[in-house]
């Protein structure tokens, strides 16, 4: 359950002001139909997570822990350097319409989200926790309560929403995920 829940939050607060958060906006006021784009979210992310989520479960089998809770510790670490740097959406993310709504949003998200922060992290989570279901369920669960208001309120909620202290607060969990991590809090976990 802890799995599901750090990884469920961590992504909900840093996708708050992402690139895939922007698109979602910027594809909700192009189409206006909500629920393939919620649909084509929703399978975007259980495919890049789900990817993502292998990728850190295999690199558990080929660390040793002491080499795996570096690795971990460091990267929750630079997650919150990186997650202070604001986000632009790509002119090409957006340029798929011939695709239809949930085509579209499909491919969209799915390549947006190659490399950036949440997948990233899904992999360090899906290391750390040796869960990979909880993990991927987390972070798909995370993109959801931070897209689907995007889509369904669009701009009314755009402006009123403090990006910069989400930034924050998810820079300031990610720092202390690897600060406690690099200290020992994961060799409960073999590591």
């Amino acid at each position: 359950m802890e799995a599901f829940l750090v990884s469920t939050g961590i992504v909900a607060f840093a996708e708050i002001g992402d690139k895939t958060q922007l698109l979602a906006f910027l594809l909700a006021a192009k189409f206006r139909r909500p629920w393939p784009i919620v649909l084509g979210i929703l399978v975007a992310t259980l495919a890049n997570h789900g990817l993502a989520g292998a990728v850190g479960s295999f690199i558990t089998s080929l660390l040793s822990p002491q080499v795996l809770r570096w690795v971990l510790g460091l990267s929750f670490l630079a997650m919150a350097v990186w997650i202070l740097i604001p986000d632009k959406l790509d002119e090409e993310d957006a340029k798929l319409a011939r695709f239809g709504v949930f085509g579209t949003t499909l491919v969209a998200f799915f390549l947006a989200e190659m490399g950036d922060k949440t997948q990233v992290a899904t992999v360090a989570l899906a290391a750390q926790y040796h869960a990979f279901l909880p993990v991927v369920a987390g972070t798909t669960f995370g993109m959801m309560i931070a897209n689907v208001p995007a889509v369904l309120l669009g701009e009314r909620i755009a402006h009123k929403m403090p990006v910069r202290l989400v930034h924050v607060l998810a820079a300031a969990i990610f720092a202390v995920l690897g600060s406690a991590t690099l200290l020992g809090a994961g060799e409960r976990f073999g590591f």
